[in-house]
């Protein structure tokens, strides 16, 4: 709200109609573009990164609204100056500043007189202050009445060094209405002096920016909420890798099984992570030598990630390793695998497995296997998938029982088994198809590592969701 000018100074002259036009015109071009961003932004509230997006861009249009409506006073130029400072009747309210729109907050002005100690208060900031209009304007002594104790010596000091020390006012206070609603209000003014230098009144403009707050305050929380959530995935994702990796074999290098005598297994495995920013998922392998001196051979995972499904894989894989060592045969130990499955986890979840019984004396391969791909057998050259006894995924039904095949092997044959997120793409048929396209490089490769190696070439850099693993194991004589 204008009042007299400081005698110093001659009174502000408004800048050129065109240039704040031009301004109004690119600020109202802006506020289109971030409508339209707004619109485009996820709305989803239970997800703290859409919240956080979506408060962002309300605050943004709330800023260009205001800076909208303020070019427009611009333009327009100062209200007329009151003619007559303190009438009879009580002094004349200053011009009441637009209220702007439903975006903006609304404005509101007063003047106090400290000769005649009137004050004048614009219709608007009666409605701010949540006061009667025909209650007489409080002066500066009763103003701190209407702010929060917390904040009445930050007031009272702020308009002593106006009218004092002529520094002008600048902050923001908590008002409490008569119907108990708080507000934040950004109060800003100036002493008015005379021709000897000395104060004789204080104007002030009042703008309500209790819903600029607010959104600030929503941006702030969603913000500290997505921290929060991101922190938590960081820390929940290194203690699920650190369990994955402290449950896998822990040879990482070619292995022979059993290590004496005669039909051994040349071995490798690897795990492919998944591509950057997706969860561990709940994928195993494991080579393990039987007392009986026969050989487990086992890939599998379990629907899910992070350290529900690491922890759920790690119990299975344990409880695979403690039943194939009593010499339960491959199809039962996933009937048992299941019961497992189906009693310990507190939520339902689903699990595929592949379990195989290598016995070195016969060459022989006797598997079975839980909704999951059959192993791929390469010999001369070419490749096949064995076929599939019936079973159903781990966890599906309650007392499913899994039927078992046997598999005669020769010296140079290779065995692939791997999980369903090697080929992610591609599952089913095409991706076994495109596994029996390695036969060409398995039958030239001098190990299982380097057939190993070979599937990593062709599908490490795949993008994938889940991790995959890969076992190969090579019969050497």
């Amino acid at each position: 709200m204008p009042s007299p000018p400081p005698a110093d100074r001659s009174a502000a002259q408004p800048p050129p109609r065109g240039a704040v036009d031009a301004l109004i015109s690119r600020t109202r071009r802006l506020r289109g573009d971030m409508d339209a961003v707004r619109r485009e932004a996820p709305s989803d509230g239970a997800d703290p990164e859409a919240r956080w997006q979506r408060a962002l861009c309300d605050l943004a249009l709330r800023q260009l609204a205001d800076v909208d409506a303020h070019l427009a006073q611009l333009r327009d130029g100062p209200p007329p100056l009151p003619t007559d400072r303190a009438p009879a009747a009580g002094p004349r309210a200053p011009a009441r500043p637009s209220s702007g729109g439903p975006l903006l907050g609304r404005v509101g002005s007063a003047e106090w007189d400290l000769l005649t100690d009137r004050a004048a208060w614009s219709d608007e900031l009666y409605r701010i202050l949540g006061r009667d209009p025909a209650a007489p304007a409080l002066t500066l002594d009763e103003l701190p009445s209407l702010v929060h104790e917390d904040d009445r010596a930050r007031l009272t000091t702020t308009v002593t060094d106006c009218l004092i020390d002529a520094r002008p006012i600048d902050g923001e206070f908590r008002v409490l209405r008569p119907d108990g609603a708080e507000r934040t209000v950004h109060m800003m003014g100036e002493p008015v002096l005379d021709a000897d230098g000395s104060t004789v009144s204080m104007w002030a403009v009042f703008r309500d920016v209790s819903e600029v707050r607010r959104q600030r305050r929503t941006v702030r929380e969603t913000r500290d909420s997505l921290h929060r959530r991101r922190r938590l995935a960081q820390t929940e994702h290194r203690v699920a890798v650190e369990l994955r990796e402290a449950v896998l074999p822990p040879w990482r290098g070619p292995l022979r099984l059993p290590r004496k005598g005669p039909g051994a297994l040349d071995l490798a495995a690897r795990c492919l992570p998944s591509s950057a920013g997706a969860p561990v998922g709940g994928g195993w392998y494991d080579a393990l030598e039987l007392p009986d001196g026969e050989t487990l051979l086992s890939v599998g995972e379990l629907t899910g990630h992070g350290v529900t499904a690491t922890s759920g894989a790690a119990m299975l894989l344990g409880a695979v390793r403690g039943m194939a060592v009593t010499g339960a045969p491959p199809g039962e130990l996933l009937g048992r695998l299941n019961q497992l499955l189906d009693a310990s986890l507190a939520q339902p979840a689903l699990g595929g497995a592949l379990c195989c019984r290598y016995r070195p004396a016969t060459r022989t391969l006797s598997w079975a296997r839980a909704g999951h791909p059959a192993p791929l057998l390469f010999r001369d050259g070419t490749g096949r998938a064995l076929e599939a006894p019936d079973g159903v995924l781990l966890g599906a039904t309650s007392g499913a029982s899994y039927g078992a095949a046997e598999e005669p092997l020769r010296p140079g044959d290779l065995l692939l088994l791997h999980t369903g997120g090697l080929v992610p793409r591609q599952p089913g048929p095409r991706g076994t198809r495109r596994l029996l396209g390695l036969a060409e490089r398995f039958g030239a490769a001098r190990d299982a590592q380097s057939c190993v190696r070979a599937v990593v070439e062709e599908f490490g850099g795949t993008e994938r969701q889940d991790d995959a693993c890969v076992l190969v194991a090579r019969v050497v004589g």
